[in-house]
């Protein structure tokens, strides 16, 4: 087992960056300029969290229902500001706030610490019943969600393009659960572990939507955000993990890029090297587990995926072929060569990550 190397916290958007680059450049000023907002909102929150990595954070106190496995959140009002966390509104056990942003952030963030409790028996993102926070209504227009290594930040979003960032659930169980890896794996954020990153938070996201929606595989949309997108936009959702690369394929938003399978992997240097690009492969390759061992997801793909975040066999920079091998190797030690395997084992091969190492040649 590999030591655990120092966390250092990344900060992590629900909407990729090269979205937001094309919208910049939109003739429309009501679509172009949201977006530039955003953009410079975005990079001075990057900029605050290498500081905090370099400086170090304030430690937050304990839950206090930390020993009973009980979640505590912490709601506030940013005001349309971007100073964090902003007002608090709403804490753990308030009756609802009169604003349905704030109650939506406030249910999402409890979907997903019942889903790491019930399902893994995880207590809150660190696993030792860490206070779930959150801010709403940061800055004016703001078209993204984010996790800044402490929090969840919500826009409201720009009304033309995206609305209100605590309409779709997954988009709160996406973010939190960039905690969980920052706390287990702590996959770096550029290149394939970065895609990893990514797609581990499209993975609990989803999931958290199903569990809300108590669906089975079979019955879930496998889109992430979806009901995000304005009316306007020619598309359903952010992401498709059924069908990566058909979420959106819009005029001004322009077409979904992520690739389903190793074949059409994209190089790029944008985007911190493709990490909500390419997360579509092993998004996929979660898909194609989950449909075809049928059931809850959560119940046996999902676990596969969580006992290979938390299993401390990865370094923070592993490739998909050594996280597929790793996911091979976790449901060996629970399933044994079971359909459970078996079924992990074609899902690779479909999205073409080896899961067996190469030999190398004499």
């Amino acid at each position: 087992m590999l030591a655990m190397e120092a966390i250092h916290p990344v900060f992590c958007t629900i909407v990729p960056p090269h979205v937001l680059d094309k919208l910049a450049r939109a003739e429309d000023p009501a679509l172009a300029g949201p977006a530039r907002r955003t953009l410079e909102a975005d990079a001075q929150q990057r900029t605050h969290r290498r500081l905090t990595t370099v400086i170090g954070a304030p430690s937050l106190a304990p839950s206090p229902g930390a020993a009973d496995n009980k979640v505590h959140r912490l709601i506030h009002d940013a005001q349309h500001k971007t100073d964090l966390p902003g007002k608090v509104v709403r804490k753990e056990g308030a009756e609802p706030f009169k604003d349905a942003t704030v109650n939506r952030a406030y249910a999402g963030l409890g979907a997903t610490f019942e889903l790491l409790l019930k399902a893994f028996g995880r207590n809150s993102i660190d696993g030792e019943g860490m206070p779930l926070i959150a801010s709403v209504h940061f800055d004016r227009d703001y078209g993204n969600a984010f996790w800044d290594g402490e929090q969840m930040v919500f826009g409201d979003g720009d009304g033309e393009i995206f609305l209100d960032f605590t309409l779709p659930v997954d988009v709160m169980g996406h973010e939190l659960a960039h905690g969980v890896t920052q706390h287990t794996a702590n996959f770096s954020y550029f290149g394939q572990p970065g895609a990893l990153n990514e797609s581990m938070s499209d993975v609990i996201g989803s999931l958290v939507k199903q569990y809300v929606n108590d669906q089975t595989a079979a019955e879930a949309d496998w889109l992430i955000g979806q009901g995000l997108l304005a009316e306007r936009v020619q598309g359903v959702a952010l992401r498709s993990m059924k069908a990566p690369g058909t979420a959106y394929d819009d005029d001004v938003l322009g077409k979904d890029p992520q690739p389903a399978t190793m074949d059409d992997y994209v190089t790029t240097g944008r985007d911190n090297g493709g990490v909500h690009i390419n997360s579509g492969i092993p998004n996929h390759a979660f898909y194609l587990l989950a449909d075809a061992l049928g059931g809850k997801a959560w119940e046996r793909a999902g676990q596969i995926w969580y006992d290979t975040l938390t299993a401390g066999t990865l370094s923070t920079t592993p490739t998909f072929a050594d996280f597929a091998q790793a996911t091979v190797a976790a449901s060996r030690a629970r399933y044994h060569d079971g359909e459970e395997t078996q079924a992990l084992l074609k899902a690779w091969e479909q999205v073409g990550v080896p899961t067996t190492q190469k030999k190398a040649k004499l």
